[in-house]
């Protein structure tokens, strides 16, 4: 049985558990709710454990990391964002004098 199965198999089963253990339990449909739904979601989650620890997915698995060609990407990032800040103050630049350029012949034509 795969596993997707498994949780399916074991919520239903929970559902079901749940109903009865209300129909005992409780006196209210709200008590019969209650009680489905808690002992559902338990037996859901203890499928997702089950399943983690059946299939061994709790520890990290080694595997090979090709530093060099991480460093070299983040290396061309870097230089690609230094060229666009400096972009970018040079258009600052250009757009401060232009402002103050046009204050100025804004001052020149009132007077």
């Amino acid at each position: 049985m795969i596993g997707e199965n498994f949780v399916y198999f074991f919520t239903v089963q929970g559902f079901f558990i749940g109903i009865i253990f209300g129909i005992l339990k409780s006196f209210d449909a709200e008590g019969l709710v209650t009680y489905t739904f808690f002992i559902t979601t338990f037996f859901y989650l203890f499928s997702h454990i089950i399943i983690a620890l059946y299939f061994q997915t709790l520890h990290a698995r080694p595997y090979f990391f090709p530093r060099d060609l991480h460093e070299k990407e983040l290396d061309m990032f870097v230089k690609e964002i230094n060229k666009r800040e400096k972009l970018i103050d040079s258009v600052c630049k250009m757009t401060d004098a232009t402002i103050k350029m046009n204050a100025q012949d804004a001052i020149g034509v009132k007077a």
